[in-house]
């Protein structure tokens, strides 16, 4: 018997010594990052260097605010129309997209990036205009916890396709074995490796209006410097979130307030529930949109903006 377990033991060791050898060989292999786009703008947003563009030249300013995985350039089949009757700006959340990546990834330091995104461009103090915020999915999340820190800046809030809430489970992470390097630089590499496997999560909340997936537009902000420890970051606490007796405060706030959802959208939470939590009309349902309206329904959500007064 004990003879036995020495083998057993014995088998696992080299197993382990072989995936180890195998990951750290890998990783190694793929050390390398990418170069951003060339021409991307930057402004300093609180205490972070952000990337960020603006279109429009007249009309109440519109911040869209994205979610998790997306960027700048989530918005690009919508600001063409925005930017119509709008002033349009849009930024990348540090831990996303070019912006730095600078912890903690909470909704306070989030929120923070928000507030000093719009300082930066001239929003919301006494004698500027203040702007409609726009928070797609997590960005929900950080368009209401800046309202509610300064709402005295904001002329009114959309919660598009997300509802602010901690995810369901709350801040569980991947299992610890998973997440310990360099199991995990492995594993996200690969991940970001198999374009196929991207086409289908995204097909999965993206309905067929929405453009084919660009993989290198969508993975090559997570080749960054500093991307892959950002990203092992944030998954150990979860998405940022506000709690559902803050984001019921909104209620008592004078500003107008939104709730777009696509019609399918499973993954945003209960549109109805979210617009009475925050005190909004009934909620606007795309139909035959998924989670990723911006993508799959440009004209939709600008007609949702423009209405929003």
């Amino acid at each position: 018997m004990k003879r036995f377990l020495w083998r057993g033991f014995l088998g696992l060791l080299g197993l382990w010594l072989i995936v180890t050898a195998a990951s750290l060989g890998y990783n190694f292999a793929t050390r390398g990052t990418a170069a951003p786009p060339p021409g991307l703008k930057f402004v300093e947003a609180g205490d972070i260097n952000t990337r960020y563009d603006t279109w429009g030249t007249s009309g109440t300013p519109v911040v869209l605010v994205h979610g998790a995985a997306e960027s700048v350039d989530t918005w690009s089949r919508l600001v063409p129309l925005l930017a119509k009757n709008h002033r349009v700006y849009a930024y990348d959340i540090t831990g996303y997209g070019y912006s730095e990546r600078k912890a903690p990834y909470t909704i306070e330091h989030l929120a923070a990036q928000l507030l000093g995104f719009m300082d930066a461009m001239k929003l919301g103090r006494p004698g500027e205009p203040r702007p409609i915020l726009v928070g797609h999915s997590l960005g929900a999340g950080v368009a209401a916890e800046a309202t509610l820190e300064a709402p005295n800046r904001v002329a009114g809030i959309m919660f598009l396709d997300g509802d602010g809430l901690p995810l369901p489970g709350g801040t569980a992470g991947p299992p610890r074995w998973l997440i310990v390097p360099p199991y995990r630089t492995s594993l996200f590499r690969l991940v970001l490796d198999q374009g196929w496997l991207l086409k289908k999560i995204y097909r999965s909340v993206c309905t067929p209006d929405c453009p084919a997936m660009d993989v290198d537009q969508w993975t090559r902000p997570f080749r960054q410097p500093g991307a892959e420890k950002a990203v092992w970051q944030m998954t150990a606490h979860g998405i940022p979130a506000v709690s559902a007796d803050r984001l019921a405060k909104l209620r008592d706030l004078a500003i107008p307030k939104s709730v777009v959802f696509g019609a399918l959208d499973t993954n945003g939470g209960n549109p109805t529930e979210t617009a009475t939590r925050i005190g909004a009309p009934a909620p606007t349902l795309i139909p035959n949109a998924n989670h990723v309206t911006p993508l799959s329904s440009p004209t939709e959500v600008a007609a949702a903006i423009n209405a929003l007064r």
